[in-house]
């Protein structure tokens, strides 16, 4: 029997086991790929963490491997029937939601790994999240749709470059793990998946993560329209004006006419600080 025969034979079996379906409103996508699963544990061990934390565990696909590299790790778990089965193993479960637990009150040990087959519906804002913190998650191995992971690695001037890029790019290194086909998944989703990894790095503001945040989120409100117009909607028109705008726009040396996807990652860093000092 290949690995993935395995591997769906061990995940058909819990879920009888359990009673359940897998829950399309929870973006239950099981993986059964060996190949991708090793992938990621590679990309995991390639972090050197001190500690892990999950997010949806589900049947255990990934979290069996992970508990192999004897690491403390946390789980988190929304469906309530999985959350029951993992403390009955003995692990750390925090049954919620990933999008409302108050991470910083995990008490996660410095150089914690996350790492999860995130549901598709959650995924950008777990990343977004993550950025702001907290510090000690230093890394990430996270599987996404694939044109959500394109768009965290995205360049500027293309289709796929915004507040997803600019924002991940600042705060990690980002480097693609592997893809995986719907036909790595039961069910197998309607599309295409790809894992990267992410490296945390200094951002260049600490403590303005929200800030830098913010900013970017007006940049990018309207992206045919100018950038020195969107960046009146930051709510300073008394301070900040079109002309003022421009002015610093002719500094950072695009000029009054860019628009928001022309810039790089650098330039709204340097363009966050001049508006800092202004």
């Amino acid at each position: 029997m290949s690995g993935e025969a395995t591997l769906w034979a061990r995940s058909k079996a819990r879920l009888e086991e359990l009673g359940v379906e897998p829950k399309r409103s929870l973006g239950q996508n099981f993986l059964i790929s060996a190949t991708v699963v090793e992938k990621i544990l590679e990309a995991v061990r390639n972090q050197n963490p001190q500690a892990l934390i999950e997010v949806g565990p589900g049947v255990g696909a990934l979290t069996e491997e992970l508990i192999k590299l004897n690491l403390p790790l946390t789980l988190v778990e929304l469906d309530r029937t999985f959350a029951n089965y993992w403390q009955k193993r003995g692990l750390s479960v925090h049954e919620s939601d990933a999008l409302q637990v108050d991470w910083n009150q995990l008490s996660l040990p410095p150089q914690t790994t996350l790492v999860s087959n995130l549901p598709y519906q959650i995924s950008t804002h777990i990343v977004i999240d993550r950025c702001l913190g907290p510090e000690a998650i230093s890394s990430m191995v996270l599987m996404f749709q694939k044109e959500v992971a394109q768009r965290f690695t995205a360049r500027p001037r293309t289709e796929a470059y915004g507040l997803l890029s600019v924002m991940a790019q600042s705060h990690f290194h980002l480097a693609k793990v592997c893809d995986a086909a719907p036909g790595d998944f039961k069910p197998p989703p309607k599309v295409a998946s790809q894992v990267l990894s992410f490296k945390r790095k200094n951002f260049a503001f600490p403590g303005r993560s929200q800030g830098f945040l913010t900013f970017l989120k007006a940049a990018f409100a309207q992206r045919r329209k100018l950038l020195s117009k969107n960046l009146l909607a930051l709510g300073r028109e008394s301070t900040l004006n079109q002309k003022s705008i421009e002015a610093l726009l002719e500094q950072l040396g695009v000029g009054p006419k860019v628009r928001a996807e022309e810039l790089s990652q650098e330039q709204f860093l340097r363009l966050f600080e001049l508006l800092e000092l202004n």
